[in-house]
């Protein structure tokens, strides 16, 4: 997963970091932060770091016990470093969901899955097997553990053509210098604490009757103006905002902006995804009404957004038909966390090679509950479809 590529090294910037006191990295004191809309509030406490002392800045706590609470600040080292402070007679281990089962597609017998369970997310690990290698079966008919290797992690496998395939170990990647126990480890360690401030984002959506939709998607897929048109047929019908979420430039909350939606971006620097914390913060100061819409316009990227829950409703990928209809089988961990699949573009179906059946087939091999929208966000097929699942989606 992302959190050992170095993905984490950027500077995160929100909108209206330029107006706070400090310099926005760890060399200022924090004061006492009182979530108000959260239903408490806490007093001013300190802690130190290398010598520099902060208040109080981020509480998250399920049911607002004070044993247990998380606190984030950004640092001049690292996008953000985090300290979990907790009573060692409450310490919260991993759960028993994380540990893995395996799934094979039934079309391509020599591809395993790894699926894990993350509080609700779905991890898959996909394994490619040498020429006549098999994994021995359970009892239940499911592929067995893939045999271990040395300290230093799986080796790549090349098949005949000499492909390598660094999926293969347990943490279904590879860094150099980590075995695959530790990044596992690692992988458990960041999924955790983002997940229980996914779970304080969630109770917050919940108990404004916020829907909060998590849009993920490759870069020029067509997210944005699918979002803007989207915008403009609700204007009058539901309140709305928007998270941008971007490496740099605030190019597209400016497009919602124009919409007449607030919005407020989110800009993440080297990172390749948004976050639960980064959510928090940019809902604290966007400020979205109560019984509204949420788009949470996740970085273009397949890939690393499908693991991190940001406390949203559901995700909705979107996947244009010039994109190929193989991208649920090359990114399937993307499509198998989301609840929906919008393919955009349709108005370019006469003139590109995409088969609409076989990308739905793909996708549902993946993921076989997801629900399909066809639509054209320029030429405005299938938006009534989209809306109306809005509008359910907000009954739920």
């Amino acid at each position: 997963m992302c959190s050992t590529c170095g993905c984490a090294e950027g500077e995160r910037h929100i909108e209206g970091d330029e107006n706070q006191p400090g310099d926005g990295l760890h060399g200022h004191q924090h004061g006492e932060h009182k979530h108000t809309r959260h239903g408490h509030d806490h007093d001013e406490h300190q802690h130190s770091h290398d010598g520099r002392d902060h208040g109080d800045r981020y509480h998250c706590h399920d049911g607002h016990d004070h044993g247990d609470h998380y606190h984030s600040h950004d640092g001049p080292a690292y996008g953000g470093h985090q300290h979990t402070h907790y009573d060692p007679e409450r310490e919260v281990r991993p759960s028993a969901a994380l540990a893995p089962r395996h799934v094979v597609f039934p079309a391509a017998p020599a591809q395993v899955i790894h699926h894990h369970h993350y509080h609700g997310e779905v991890h898959n690990h996909y394994y490619q097997l040498a020429p006549g290698q098999t994994l021995p079966l359970t009892a239940a008919g499911e592929p067995g553990p893939v045999p271990a290797a040395g300290p230093a992690g799986f080796t790549p496998l090349a098949d005949a053509r000499g492909d390598l395939d660094y999926g293969r170990g347990e943490a279904g990647t590879h860094a150099p210098g980590l075995s695959q126990r530790r990044m596992v480890e690692i992988e458990i360690d960041v999924l955790d604490k983002n997940n229980r401030l996914a779970h304080h984002n969630r109770h917050y959506f919940q108990q404004r009757a916020i829907l909060a939709l998590n849009l993920v998607s490759s870069p020029g897929s067509g997210k944005t103006s699918l979002l803007t048109e989207t915008l403009l047929r609700l204007k009058d019908r539901i309140p709305c905002a928007v998270i941008e979420g971007d490496q740099q430039t605030t190019n597209d909350a400016e497009r919602i902006r124009a919409t007449g939606a607030p919005a407020i971006q989110v800009n993440t620097g080297k990172g390749c995804h948004l976050d639960a914390q980064m959510v928090h913060d940019a809902a604290l100061r966007l400020d979205p009404a109560e019984n509204s819409l949420l788009f949470i316009e996740n970085v273009g990227n397949l890939v690393c957004p499908a693991g991190f829950d940001l406390g949203e409703r559901c995700k909705v990928v979107v996947l244009s038909v010039t994109e190929g209809e193989d991208k649920p089988l090359k990114y399937p961990h993307m499509f198998a966390a989301a609840g929906l699949m919008i393919l955009n573009k349709i108005d370019l179906l006469p003139w590109v090679r995409f088969d609409v059946d076989t990308c739905i087939a793909n996708a549902r091999r993946v993921n076989p509950s997801i629900a399909v929208l066809m639509v054209s966000a320029t030429g405005g097929e299938g938006m009534d479809a989209w809306l109306s699942w809005l509008e359910e989606q907000r009954r739920l």
